[in-house]
């Protein structure tokens, strides 16, 4: 059996090939062959051409056929294409802005996307509401009406090794400068689903092993497990052994965490994976807090470039001076408030028994 997998060079890719190549498979990979990872074994052949190129794949399709293509980089919409009738089995991977919501949370009232989000909640209608979103909408439409037994996952933001925009690294670098603290907005509760690239690549192989399940279908695909932006801190401060402490501010002055909310809300971004679980069995390869203190020891054994082209995508500036004089004005303001009395203080609720709610009404447990 021959499978075809476009892409193969990214965080994922790795994994898709060779969980291919354990599967049975004779596989080949087609990227632009700017960089080479070291986990493709020797015996995979590659073809160096530009998937975005409509006329290159509709040369490359022409002149062979596979049992199974995996998409996973290139113009997606122009592969589905150009490969209809050329592959028996098509599974596609693209991004979760199809939702409504997720670049541009004000498209709700109140704003924010729904918590979790399902593969039928609301899609972008259309470019008023993000037109990234709207094209990747469009993308998966033609990607059913090309391949009608097609299956198509939804990445979340990926992480792990071989990503170009390792988004974990304003935390690392800041760990690594020796940094006493970073600054988190509203404590730092901000749940944003991720996946681990080999989480996320198993995903996809259990769409291979389970046609009769995955055909036709869509599925979101993330960690088990979806962590807050203090978490991640936390467990990327204790993954390097060092300690840094979190600065809560309101959204609106900390400034330095945009690169970490990835967006103008500090509103969540949580994805309801029942549906690949059930028909699909998936089940975490590696937990999402183990994944991302690897992840975290990785970056540090081997960071990116200082200026270079990760931190110019991340736009984290590092300006730490800046962080400096904005923590300053932050603890002069809360030093200038006034202490404020009540004549009876707010409680948890009387149903809230944890430390320092209510007593017990018995001292002893019969």
């Amino acid at each position: 059996m021959k499978a075809l997998v476009i892409g193969g060079t990214g965080p994922t890719g790795h994994h898709i090939v060779n969980g291919l190549i354990a599967r049975g498979y004779t596989v080949e990979i087609l990227h632009r062959g700017t960089h080479e990872v070291e986990e493709i074994p020797r015996e995979v052949v590659h073809h160096h051409a530009d998937p975005y190129d409509p006329a290159v794949l509709r040369e490359f399709f022409d002149a062979r056929r596979y049992a199974l293509c995996v998409a996973t980089y290139g113009r997606l919409r122009a592969i589905a294409q150009e490969s209809a009738g050329k592959v028996e089995r098509f599974i596609s991977a693209g991004g979760v802005p199809a939702y409504r919501g997720y670049m541009h949370p004000q498209a709700f009232e109140p704003a924010g996307l729904p918590v979790p989000t399902g593969e039928d909640a609301a899609k972008v209608r259309g470019p008023e509401d993000d037109d990234k979103g709207w094209r990747i909408l469009r993308t998966e439409e033609t990607v059913f009406e090309c391949h009608p037994g097609a299956t198509h996952i939804r990445y979340p933001y990926v992480y792990g090794r071989h990503q170009p925009i390792p988004c974990e690294w304003p935390i690392v670098r800041r760990i690594l400068d020796g940094r006493a603290f970073i600054i988190l907005p509203d404590g730092g509760l901000t749940l944003h689903h991720m996946g681990y690239a080999q989480n996320v690549a198993h995903g996809v192989l259990l769409a291979v092993d389970r046609p009769e399940n995955a055909r036709g279908r869509i599925y979101n695909c993330a960690d088990d497990e979806a962590l807050t932006l203090r978490q991640r801190t936390e467990i990327i401060a204790a993954a390097l052994g060092r300690a840094i402490e979190i600065v809560s501010m309101p959204w609106e002055l900390a400034v330095p965490a945009r690169p970490l909310v990835m967006q103008p809300l500090t509103t969540h971004r949580v994805l309801d994976t029942s549906r690949i679980r059930v028909e699909l069995g998936y089940a975490d390869r590696v937990p999402a807090r183990e994944a991302l203190a690897i992840t975290a020891r990785e970056l540090a054994a081997k960071p990116p470039a200082r200026g270079g082209v990760e931190e110019m995508v991340l736009q984290d500036p590092f300006d730490y001076s800046a962080e400096d004089r904005l923590r300053a004005a932050w603890e002069s303001a809360l030093a200038s408030m006034p202490a404020i009395a009540f004549d009876t203080e707010p409680g948890f609720t009387m149903s809230y028994s944890g430390p320092g709610g209510r007593a017990r009404s018995n001292n002893s447990f019969t």
